[in-house]
């Protein structure tokens, strides 16, 4: 069976024919693929932090109440739970191209549209629609970048994506403070629209080619999952927000376990299934959708409840804490960039296995925390969780595409993001909900120890989470693959 990760098909992209030397116009193109989607990546990913230090300008400006505030944010990050494996399964039906180049000319005028926005109804409807259309960008990045590099080459660009991805989020949280405080909040979203314009004009002019597999698409599947995922990720937001008692938090499970279970039933009967029932059979596939989770938990699962004690507690500005709040996704960009090459070369179970573990080391040095602590505590903590979230994001989506046949590999990279970004929905409902059992409300008032004893409370748990799933992923892709890069030098000619 040939890799899931093999080459772009003949005739779709300029490549050099082997042993040959590219030449010099050859050589000078062929990393504008990359520029391509890593600019894709960069902008969805901006957007999942960039609006929450822009909250409370937008409450004034819009007359917003505090649940409004919460879904402008997490209505983007549902989106992208909810869409992800339904739109990687339609990227490897339709052509990835095709929907990358879809997602983003939505993307683009949605993100005006947010910033056009007159009332905050406005706002989370486009918020909605910039998060469908992402989910169409992410979930065929990285098999666009796994059609058009081999080799040496693929280990360098799904490194520099690892390291793009990592550096978006702290870009989002420094931009979003500096355009909210000089500006105005609008222009978190008027700045990113020649940018978004450049990118489509990129992306259809060097993406490589691709026609999708000739079969009939999954449509019962596909909208199960998604609405199952979309069901619970409601169900985890709301049970933060609300309870976890509440009405609508179990109505969101409810709904979100019967469809699960439809899903299941449907993939299991259709002949033309959106992902494989026998990938979940593999070790190394759930191996690494449990790290893929538990990473994303742990790591940046406390960020909201950290950035509330930051401003109320520690007494930062927003600006401030937004660069409090960086240190994280520099550790990350640092070691995506300097060792991601290094890191596809070394045995899976370790950089994603270990990488989750030493997230969880992370939460436990956040522990340094306590009632006279300021900012500075978080340093050591935040650096380790960085440091270990960059050693598993470079080499997930080659593992993630190894396990699959090529035909689904696209859906395989998505349920990889769909595992991280349902991590993510998990962690700032349940971290949050543990932090509000010690903070009420916002926060305002209360004192030190207050904040310690809920801080050590989410980083105890967080800890406990990503040791776990860590030691499970170690476990599990101890079968198979052996390293990152061996699914790249198996897609050699």
């Amino acid at each position: 069976m040939d890799s899931p990760l093999a080459g772009p098909r003949p005739g779709t992209v300029e490549h050099p024919l082997p042993g040959r030397p590219p030449g010099p116009r050859q050589d000078r193109g062929k990393w504008l693929p990359l520029v391509a989607t890593c600019l894709g990546t960069f902008l969805l990913l901006v957007y999942a932090t960039i609006a929450t230090v822009a909250l409370p300008r937008m409450a004034t400006d819009l007359h917003a109440d505090f649940g409004s505030l919460q879904w402008i944010v997490d209505v983007y990050t549902l989106a992208l739970a909810g869409l992800l494996l339904g739109m990687g399964s339609l990227g490897d039906s339709l052509g990835r191209k095709r929907l990358y180049v879809i997602g983003l000319s939505v993307f683009t005028p949605a993100t005006l549209a947010c910033g056009l926005a007159p009332n905050v109804q406005v706002l989370i409807v486009a918020r909605a629609v910039q998060g469908l259309a992402g989910a169409a960008m992410f979930a065929t990045l990285l098999p666009l970048i796994g059609l058009t590099y081999s080799g040496d080459d693929r280990a360098k660009a799904f490194a520099v994506w690892g390291a793009v991805a990592g550096a978006a989020a702290g870009v989002g949280n420094v931009a979003g403070g500096m355009l909210t405080q000089f500006l105005s909040w609008q222009w978190i979203f008027y700045g990113a629209v020649p940018v978004c314009a450049a990118t489509l004009a990129l992306s259809v002019k060097v993406l490589a080619h691709d026609a999708g597999r000739p079969a009939r698409i999954d449509w019962p599947g596909i909208s199960a999952f998604t609405l199952a995922a979309v069901g619970l990720t409601f169900g985890f937001l709301r049970g933060g927000e609300k309870g976890w008692s509440d009405a609508s938090t179990l109505l969101g499970f409810a709904v979100g376990g019967v469809l699960l279970a439809a899903f299941v039933l449907i993939e299991r009967t259709t002949d033309t299934p959106m992902i494989p029932p026998a990938l979940f059979r593999k070790p190394a596939f759930d191996g690494m959708l449990i790290a893929s989770c538990g990473y994303y938990l742990a790591a940046f699962g406390f960020l909201p409840v950290l950035s509330l004690w930051l401003q109320n507690g520690a007494g930062l500005s927003s600006l401030g804490t937004a660069l409090v709040l960086t240190v994280q996704p520099a550790a990350f960009f640092a070691t995506s960039a300097l060792a991601g090459r290094t890191l596809h070369r070394m045995p899976a179970r370790w950089t994603i296995g270990g990488g989750t573990v030493v997230v969880g080391l992370g939460n436990l040095a956040l522990l340094a925390v306590g009632p006279g602590s300021s900012w500075p505590a978080l340093l050591p903590g935040l650096v380790v969780t960085g440091v270990g979230a960059g050693l598993v994001s470079p080499v997930l989506p080659a593992v993630a595409m190894s396990c699959a046949p090529p035909a689904h590999s696209g859906v395989a990279a998505a349920a990889a993001n769909s595992a991280r970004q349902l991590g993510l929905a998990l962690g700032i409902a349940l971290l949050g909900t543990v932090f509000h059992q010690y903070v009420p409300g916002t926060g305002a008032g209360t004192s030190h120890a207050r904040y310690a004893t809920a801080l050590h409370a989410v980083f105890l748990l967080a800890a406990a989470l990503s040791l776990a799933g860590g030691a499970a992923a170690i476990w599990l892709l101890g079968h198979r693959p052996a390293t990152a890069g061996d699914a790249a030098g198996r897609s050699r000619p």
